[in-house]
């Protein structure tokens, strides 16, 4: 099935593969799998490099989409009987962040007219139509061509033959495999874990939602689609580890790992930036750069331990006054000194104690002496 407003694409779409077509086919067998499968894969990885600016979009806008989460929320519970006014803050939020909900589906719906026009292209191939630049001896090639002994327009639903099952059924396997494992990778490690927000869920759910429909359509493609969605999954998967590693989500499981290999490799500044190196980081900082940042760091570290504030040492008349708070205690009762942040009124307290200590004394007595204790009871009087 065709569609006449997509005949430029078809043109575009069929030109590049008949390109690396002439490539391979100095390699590999002209009319075998191998040169037109990999020109599938190679039209794919033009699309996805030219699709790079898209991604570096993509991630921008998740990113801004996951910090608005919380005010998305509050505005939601704030304007929930009005949904005009709901509607108008939403898009007031929307262009303050810079990101919309459309923002992080570039890619996808910028590859779909090319999906489309490679489905078009494979179909009229199996039923041996002309669709742009494929015609003649190039069509008789592109129908004679198999992968692991599938024609490339074989369809798992189409096809009787049981080995072609089996691979079309091992390709799809792969597919949603992989769509899979690149939608875990994203939740697991490059989400903030401190924002726990219903966006959050959804991702969740879109990360087993969208390898079933995937399986589930794929019996309907043709092997060439299936090599084509293969090879556009493989390639999100080791683009996705890159930035995950190299530009993960701050508060992200990835961001703590990526700030823990800096720390160890000295280019952690004290502020928690990177030192990067030339030509945009790729290459390694230089010397100076990192003993600049060990010296600030040392110098941060130095002034830390200074601000730190040494306790102060006691005068005579604190102690004294501590002893003689302990002593008054109950037994088995926690007590607390406190330390008095100036000598005066503590000193003053300690007179205070030790005049009220001077006044309970009996007169005649001196302070240090120890009273004798008296006898008991009084002598009996002699008779005359």
């Amino acid at each position: 099935m065709t569609f006449g407003f997509l005949s430029p694409l078809y043109t575009a779409v069929s030109w590049i593969i008949v390109q690396f077509h002439s490539l391979y086919s100095h390699v590999f067998n002209p009319d075998g799998g191998w040169a037109w499968g990999l020109s599938i894969a190679s039209m794919v990885v033009v699309i996805r490099i030219c699709l790079i600016p898209l991604f570096v979009k993509q991630i921008k806008a998740t990113r801004a989409m996951q910090a608005i989460q919380p005010k998305m929320k509050a505005i939601q519970e704030r304007y929930k009987n009005d949904r005009q006014r709901q509607s108008e803050e939403m898009m007031k939020l929307y262009k303050e962040a810079g990101t919309n909900p459309f923002s992080s589906c570039l890619p996808i719906i910028v590859q779909a007219p090319f999906f489309t026009a490679l489905y078009g292209v494979l179909a009229s191939v199996a039923k041996g139509k002309p669709i742009g630049v494929i015609h003649g001896d190039l069509l008789v090639s592109a129908g004679k061509a198999h992968i692991f002994g599938a024609p490339l327009s074989a369809t798992f639903v189409s096809s009787s033959v049981t080995s072609v099952k089996i691979v079309t059924a091992v390709m799809i396997v792969m597919m949603s495999l992989s769509q899979f494992v690149t939608q875990r990778q994203l939740m697991t490690k490059n989400v903030d874990l401190t924002v726990k927000t219903p966006f959050m869920q959804q991702q969740k759910m879109l990360m087993y939602v969208f390898p079933v429909m995937f399986a589930v359509m794929g019996i309907n493609f043709p092997v060439g689609v299936l090599v084509y969605w293969l090879t556009t999954n493989v390639w999100s998967m080791g683009q996705q580890l890159i930035v995950i590693r190299n530009n993960p989500t701050p508060g992200s499981k990835a961001f703590q790992e990526r700030q823990a290999r800096l720390k160890k490799a000295g280019r952690l500044r004290p502020d928690g930036t990177e030192i990067k190196g030339a030509l945009w980081g790729v290459l390694p900082p230089s010397k100076e750069a990192l003993d600049q940042a060990a010296s600030a760091a040392t110098v941060v570290e130095e002034s830390v331990q200074a601000r730190r504030q040494q306790p102060r040492r006691q005068t005579k008349a604190q102690r004294q006054h501590g002893g003689a708070t302990t002593q008054a205690a109950e037994p088995g009762e926690d007590t607390v000194a406190e330390q008095p942040s100036d000598a005066a009124p503590a000193e003053s307290d300690a007179k205070s104690a030790a005049a009220k200590q001077s006044a309970a004394k009996p007169a005649g007595t001196k302070q240090g002496t120890r009273q004798q204790p008296k006898r008991g009871g009084q002598r009996p009087k002699r008779k005359s």
